[in-house]
């Protein structure tokens, strides 16, 4: 249930072909958003090593096609991005998770910590800041996030939300301000 491996890569003649472009370390890369009006814009969410704490974690941009990549979101070498999603009408708006987790070498060793937690950036990745209203906190138990956005009404967000109290899916109206 569990795999690692070495980095980003990228084909430019569909499969044939691959180019390493980096985040070798990252070792747990769970999402990639391309910016659909350019695709030299990527986001990309690193999770980081199963096992220990990596300071490659985070939430990471390219503005060329990934021949390089900048890091936008971090918390620490213990939390990592989970998820990203682009507002389809305005992909300037980015939603990104952050989920503090580690394994541990046993079956079930699982354990989260308080870095947990939903972010929106409506300036391309540059600035984020916590969704919070409505959602689970940590002291709730909060664990893993997954976010969408309807491509019908971009003001309307889904959320998988695993806590040990008030977990579940919730929906945002209001483009993430708040939550039900």
């Amino acid at each position: 249930d569990l795999s690692t491996g070495d980095g980003m890569y990228k084909s430019t003649d569909a499969g044939r072909t691959w180019t390493h472009l980096g985040l070798r370390d990252g070792q747990q890369i769970p999402q990639i958003v391309v910016d659909p009006k350019n695709p030299n814009r990527l986001f990309v969410a690193v999770l980081g090593h199963p096992y220990g704490p990596n300071t490659e974690r985070g939430i990471y941009r390219s503005t060329n096609g990934g021949t390089s990549f900048e890091r936008v979101l971090y918390k620490d070498e213990n939390t990592g991005g989970i998820d990203i999603a682009m507002d389809p009408a305005d992909p300037n708006t980015i939603y990104a998770v952050m989920w503090e987790t580690r394994q541990g070498p046993w079956e079930n060793g699982v354990w989260t910590g308080p870095g947990s937690g939903l972010f929106k950036s409506i300036d391309g990745g540059t600035t984020w800041r916590p969704l919070t209203q409505g959602l689970p906190s940590f002291a709730d138990g909060l664990g893993r996030i997954g976010v969408t956005v309807a491509p019908s009404d971009p003001r309307r967000l889904y959320a998988a939300v695993d806590a040990g109290r008030n977990g579940g899916i919730f929906r945002s109206d209001d483009a993430g301000e708040t939550w039900t």
